[in-house]
């Protein structure tokens, strides 16, 4: 795994723990055995073993005690089957985790841009912003460095001039990562 995407799983992962903080322990069951299997099935990308517990469960919305989704565990690895798979069984598009972070979201931060379309087209919450930073998707990919899922985003048209928490922009967290290139796309969009 290359560094970037390891970076943003551990920051993606230190704010599912920041949300699911202490002070929410022993508030949830551990997920039952099917829904545990789903949500790891969509994390592994395994369409075959998804249909196989769809079949059975019919419930694409399980959730974790971070109310992580199977929808939102396939869009962050990028698995385009599985999401395609959840979307036409009714997995709720605008899901969200206890961190108030989306499936787009999260596939947006880790440069899935192929789904962030379908998910986008499919009706998704462009400008949505998570709870715990004021991050946008579009404020996620510029940070990062991901050309072609700003790019993506741009072509939906988002409002450009949202602020995070800390009052930046996306064009503000592109000038100050260096990434030139998200930089021009952002000023002349529009």
């Amino acid at each position: 795994m290359n560094t970037p995407i390891k970076l943003v799983l551990i920051t993606l992962v230190a704010t599912c723990l920041h949300a699911c903080g202490s002070s929410d322990q022993g508030s949830f069951a551990p997920p039952d055995e099917t829904t545990q299997a789903m949500l790891d099935t969509a994390e592994r990308g395994d369409l075959n073993a998804l249909d196989q517990l769809l079949a059975r469960h019919r419930k694409p919305d399980v959730r974790d005690s971070c109310n992580w989704t199977p929808l939102m565990k396939a869009a962050l690895n990028g698995h385009m089957p599985v999401v395609q798979r959840l979307i036409s069984v009714g997995a709720k598009i605008d899901a969200q985790d206890k961190g108030g972070y989306t499936a787009m979201m999260l596939a947006a931060s880790n440069n899935h841009a192929d789904i962030v379309d379908l998910l986008l087209k499919r009706g998704a919450m462009i400008d949505h912003q998570e709870s715990t930073k004021g991050w946008t998707a579009l404020i996620w990919a510029a940070k990062q460095g991901h050309a072609r899922t700003v790019e993506t985003l741009l072509r939906h048209h988002p409002d450009r001039t949202l602020k995070d928490f800390s009052g930046k922009t996306a064009a503000d967290w592109a000038r100050e990562g260096g990434h030139s290139e998200i930089l021009k796309q952002l000023e002349s969009a529009g």
